[in-house]
């Protein structure tokens, strides 16, 4: 019976070699147009293919966690529906930052259930139990520390649930950064097309948060840590999107 999971073996080992492969020259290469920064853009592309049915169930937990508690987007979207802008966005312009293959479904999962412990009811540990489910014990910590780094402080108003602290643990988690920045994402594009008074409102808030907020998430980060690193194509769109409004 375990023949039926070879493919899947051989192809985790391809993936893997081609890690490898990529790995190389990232560091010891010298020229500047490598091509194989190319080819960790269609590894990332071709992993999240091939383990779709994986993040489906990763989804369709996260989905069903918040709406076990009511909780809405924009008062009367599923939450969920905020959840996958965040993935999409994760899925999208991961390669922009991921270190290795085996980080790929924990990032995923992290940008899934980013505002879980925040506003979902589950504590750290809960969460940690259910990462364990697919993955092995350095995968999970990888997936909750992005989780716990993206939950909000206790305060009164938007600056005091995210002040200092709260950008400071972003700043010092691996993805965390990245993740932050694909939540805003979703955010100011949602505001940008929403319906609603409270949807219009906020990308005004957005824009003028956005100088301090990406500084926010991106100062005193390790500059040879890709997993700190934030996507300058989604930094570029965001800023586009703000000259537009």
């Amino acid at each position: 019976s375990s023949l039926i999971f070879y493919p899947t073996y051989i192809r985790t080992k391809y993936w893997h070699l081609k890690q490898c492969i990529y790995n190389y020259f990232r560091y010891f290469c010298t020229f500047e147009n490598v091509t194989l920064f190319t080819m960790d853009k269609s590894l990332f592309y071709s992993f999240v293919t091939d383990n779709t049915e994986t993040i489906n169930v990763i989804r369709n937990a996260a989905w069903k966690l918040h709406e076990s508690v009511n909780q809405t987007y924009d008062g009367s979207l599923p939450y969920g529906y905020h959840l996958s802008m965040v993935a999409d966005f994760v899925m999208k312009y991961g390669y922009e930052v991921i270190a290795d293959v085996d980080d790929i479904l924990p990032l995923i999962f992290g940008a899934f259930f980013h505002d879980s412990i925040e506003d979902a009811r589950i504590t750290y540990n809960d969460l940690s139990r259910f990462a364990l489910k697919f993955f092995d014990s350095r995968q999970a910590n990888i997936a909750v520390e992005i989780v716990y780094a993206l939950t909000n402080d206790k305060g009164r108003t938007r600056e005091e649930r995210a002040g200092d602290k709260y950008y400071n643990g972003i700043r010092q988690t691996p993805y965390a950064p990245f993740v932050k920045l694909c939540d805003r994402f979703a955010n100011i594009s949602y505001s940008c097309s929403a319906n609603s008074e409270n949807g219009r409102r906020m990308k005004y808030v957005y824009q003028n948060e956005w100088n301090h907020f990406i500084e926010a998430i991106s100062t005193h980060i390790e500059e040879n840590d890709i997993r700190m690193k934030l996507s300058p194509e989604i930094i570029n769109e965001i800023e586009t999107i703000f000259k537009n409004i």
